[in-house]
C-alpha cells in the first residue's frame, strides 16, 4: 500500500515553527478546493437534513432520549474506566447480546468506536503470517487497520471477486482476511457478498464485513450479511457502527464467541480504551428495539433514496447515501451552501474521502423524511446542481 502525500510542494521552505510548517499544507488544500472547516449547528435550526447519518430518523425519538437520561441517572456520565477495569456495564452485555441476537451471531463486542472496533478486528487477526486482502473502496478505518496490523496488504480492486481469489489461492501466507463493505457510502453499491463468502471457506480464509451502512438499512435491518444468509458462519466477522441507523455512538464485532475472546485479549483498540459510556449504550439499545417493533423504517429509508437517485439522475443505491458526481470539489461545494441557504443540508464527498477522486454531493434518505420535505428537497437539490454545473 502507498501512502498519499498531499500537498508537499514547497514545505521543505518556509517560516520556522509549527505555523511555518503548516503554512503550505494549508494552501496545497486550498489551491484544489480541499479545506474542510467544522460549523457549528443549533439545536434549534430548522432545515431539511439530508446530510446526518441518522438513518431511521431515531436520534431524537423520544423513547432513545428517555434511555440516554435514565442511563445517565442510573449509571453517571462516563464509563469510568476500561472495559476490563470497571468499563463493562450491565447496559454493554445487554447491548452486545441483543445486537448479536438481532444480527444472527453468536456472540458481539461493543467497542467505543465504529473506527477502533475495525482497528481492533483487523490488527487482532492480522499479523506475521497472514494477508490481508482489501477492497479498494473500504473506509478510513479499515485502511489505517491494515497498516497498522503488521501483515502484508493486498488491495485489489473494486468488488473485483476474481481479484480477491487470485491472492487467496496464491499467498504463501497460511492465513487471510478478506476485508470489504457491506453497502460503500460513496457509491452506494453491494458487494457480492456471498460469492466472497464461498471464495474464502475454500482457501480457509476469514471475510470481515463491515456493516456501517447495512445495520437498520439492508435485509430488512439486519444487514446485508444476514440477508445473504451468512450471518453465523465461523468465518465471517461483521464490523457494525452504532453512530447510525442505531442514533447513538461506539461500534460492535458480531462473530463466534471464540473471536469475541480472541478480542477481549488482543485488540488494543478495547483492551486500552475506556469503554463506551452508558448513555449510549442505553441510545443504541432502544433504538434496535424500536427498529424491532417497528420493522417498516428500513423500507421508508429506500423509497426516499430511490426518489432522490430519480431527480438527480443517478444509479439508485443499495443503502441510504445517494451520491451525485459533481464537476470539481468546488462545484461539489457551492452547490452544498446554495442547498443550505434554501433550507437543504447536504453533503458533500471531496477527495481524499472520495476512492475514486470523483467530488460529489452526498444526501443522505432516513425513515424521519415526510413526503413534504422530501419533495421540497428534490427541487432545491436539481436547483442547486442546475445553477453550479
Amino acid at each position: 500500500m502507498t501512502v498519499e502525500r498531499e500537498g508537499v510542494e514547497g514545505e521543505q521552505a518556509g517560516a520556522a515553527g509549527l505555523a511555518g510548517w503548516l503554512a503550505p499544507k494549508a494552501a496545497a488544500l486550498e489551491a484544489r478546493g480541499l479545506t474542510r472547516r467544522l460549523r457549528a449547528r443549533a439545536a434549534d435550526e430548522v432545515l431539511i437534513d439530508l446530510a446526518g447519518n441518522d438513518y431511521l430518523g431515531l436520534a431524537r425519538d423520544p423513547r432513545v432520549v428517555e434511555a440516554v437520561v435514565a442511563a445517565v441517572r442510573e449509571w453517571g456520565a462516563g464509563a469510568t474506566a476500561s472495559r476490563l477495569v470497571t468499563g463493562t456495564t450491565a447496559l454493554h452485555a445487554e447491548l452486545e447480546s441483543e445486537m448479536a441476537a438481532y444480527a444472527g451471531h453468536e456472540a458481539g463486542l461493543v467497542f467505543s468506536s465504529g473506527y477502533l472496533a475495525n482497528l481492533g478486528v483487523v490488527t487482532a487477526l492480522g499479523g506475521p503470517g497472514t494477508v490481508l486482502v482489501s477492497d479498494e473502496h473500504v473506509h478510513a478505518s479499515i485502511v489505517d487497520a491494515c497498516r497498522l496490523a503488521r501483515s502484508r496488504v493486498e488491495v485489489v480492486p473494486h468488488s473485483d471477486v476474481e481479484a480477491v481469489g487470485k491472492v487467496l489461492a496464491e499467498r504463501s501466507e497460511p492465513h487471510a482476511v478478506v476485508l470489504v463493505e457491506s453497502v460503500y457510502s460513496v457509491l452506494g453499491d453491494a458487494a457480492p457478498l456471498e460469492q466472497l463468502a464461498a471464495l474464502a471457506l475454500e482457501h480457509n480464509a476469514v471475510l470481515v464485513v463491515d456493516e456501517a451502512h447495512g445495520l437498520g438499512v439492508t435485509g430488512g435491518g439486519r444487514g446485508s450479511v444476514a440477508a445473504a444468509g451468512l450471518a453465523g458462519l465461523e468465518h465471517v466477522v461483521v464490523t457494525m457502527t452504532l453512530s447510525k441507523a442505531m442514533a447513538s455512538q461506539g461500534g460492535v464485532v458480531l462473530g463466534p464467541a471464540v473471536l469475541r475472546e480472541h478480542l477481549v485479549n488482543r485488540a488494543r483498540s478495547f483492551i486500552f480504551d475506556t469503554g463506551l459510556n452508558p448513555a449510549a449504550c442505553a441510545a443504541a439499545l432502544a433504538a434496535l428495539r424500536v427498529l424491532q417493533d417497528e420493522p417498516d423504517r428500513p423500507a421508508q429509508i429506500h423509497q426516499a433514496a430511490a426518489r432522490l437517485a430519480e431527480v438527480c439522475a443517478v444509479n439508485p443505491s443499495s443503502g441510504a447515501v445517494v451520491s451525485v458526481p459533481m464537476p470539481g470539489p468546488r462545484e461539489a461545494v457551492a452547490a452544498a451552501e446554495a442547498c443550505l441557504a434554501a433550507g437543504v443540508r447536504v453533503g458533500v464527498f471531496r477527495p481524499p474521502s472520495v476512492p475514486d477522486g470523483i467530488s460529489r454531493l452526498r444526501l443522505t434518505a432516513h425513515a424521519g423524511l415526510s413526503a413534504e420535505d422530501l419533495e421540497r428537497a428534490c427541487e432545491v437539490i436539481t436547483n442547486a446542481i442546475r445553477e453550479v454545473s
